[in-house]
């Protein structure tokens, strides 16, 4: 009975120095800011800013109701904790309580200033042809599932498929709470090692791919930078994506060059050109702002954990197939023995594990 009531104390202890990192009554200050513009009699004359902001009320409110609920659970438990004949049912709860409030800690640790935002996720085959597609191809139904078992919607923004298999590259869009935040972790180089499929001979072989994550990024996000019209010289063509007859006899692919910069970005999975120009420009903007955080190195050097520059020399975790069966990531040295499940989508142990990793990264950086 002492041990429970350890727990319980230890878990309001934990509790009350993360609420205090969640900021209620700022967030609070938040929702009746929002619930204020939601009231705004014009607000639906601009569709997306309805929704948009809609959703950010919605989003807002259930973490809120986390947090006062989880306050309302432990103080419930401390009231309980001295009643011998409940043990049983107390010890349930406590371990209930305990995984929430496993998940709200990790939601302490999405503080950066786009961690809340949608994601933008770009998946490119390394050197290898064929072997390196399909393994592309399995990174993507990875992220695909991860997303799913979350509940956020993805959708794809351009695919480029392999001439035999899989993919040579996909830039998808996913749409949840915190998503860049979560996944932010996810960007660089993915190993595979396994018996080569496509090789009668079953050989060994080691293929590359590279992740790419950005945030989701809108016009009033970024309003230092800005687009210009005469900066963007835009293409119109027939979409090489399935989607039906309409999209294969009207040009509603688009691709844009911003020629400040040199930067391209195409998109062509949508039925409408005006939906792709909208989606262009969204990644185009997410574009711009990873050159300015290219930019601004000694400011990342500083925020280490908000962003890390996805590159081909920035491998962080290797997937084992043969000859023993393992996935490693190399920077929190997590590893486990069912790569089957991690790509099916199980891959949380690792990115808890890196926000953890990448919150002690920043709290080292503000105390020196």
């Amino acid at each position: 009975m002492q041990d429970l009531k350890q727990r319980v104390v230890q878990l309001s202890e934990r509790f009350e120095g993360l609420r205090k990192s969640f900021n209620l009554e700022e967030k609070k200050y938040k929702l009746n800011e929002l619930e204020a513009a939601s009231t705004d009699p014009e607000l639906w004359n601009d569709q997306e800013k309805a929704r948009r902001l809609m959703q950010e009320l919605s989003d807002l409110k259930k973490e809120i109701e986390e947090c006062e609920g989880l306050q309302a659970e432990i103080d419930t438990l401390i009231e309980l904790s001295g009643e011998e004949d409940l043990s049983n049912e107390i010890s349930k709860e406590v371990e209930k309580t305990e995984k929430r409030l496993k998940s709200f800690e990790l939601k302490t640790f999405l503080s950066g200033v786009y961690d809340a935002k949608n994601a933008i996720l770009a998946i490119h085959a390394g050197q290898g042809g064929t072997e390196a597609m399909d393994w592309a191809s399995m990174l993507y139904r990875m992220y695909l599932r991860f997303c799913e078992r979350r509940g956020w919607n993805t959708n794809p923004i351009e695919v480029s498929e392999g001439e035999e298999a899989g993919i040579k590259s996909v830039i998808f869009k996913v749409n949840g709470p915190y998503a860049y935040g979560y996944l932010k972790g996810e960007a660089g180089t993915h190993r595979l090692v396994r018996q080569s499929p496509f090789n009668a001979d079953k050989l060994r072989q080691t293929s590359f791919a590279l992740v790419e994550v950005l945030p989701e990024l809108e016009e009033i996000d970024l309003p230092e930078i800005e687009i210009k019209e005469e900066d963007l010289d835009w293409q119109f063509f027939r979409s090489s994506s399935q989607g039906g007859q309409n999209v294969q006899k009207v040009s509603t692919a688009v691709r844009v060059k911003h020629i400040p910069t040199g930067i391209t970005v195409t998109a062509q999975t949508e039925r409408f050109q005006e939906q792709n120009r909208k989606n262009a420009l969204d990644l185009l903007r997410s574009k711009l702002w990873l050159l300015e955080q290219e930019k601004e190195k000694a400011e990342k050097k500083e925020l280490k954990g908000e962003y890390r520059p996805a590159s081909w020399g920035n491998q962080i975790r290797s997937y084992v197939l043969h000859p023993y069966k393992m996935v490693k990531d190399l920077r929190t040295e997590v590893e486990v023995s069912n790569p089957d499940a991690v790509l099916d989508g199980e891959i949380d142990e690792f990115i808890e594990a890196e926000l953890k990793l990448g919150s002690r990264y920043v709290s080292v950086n503000i105390r020196h």
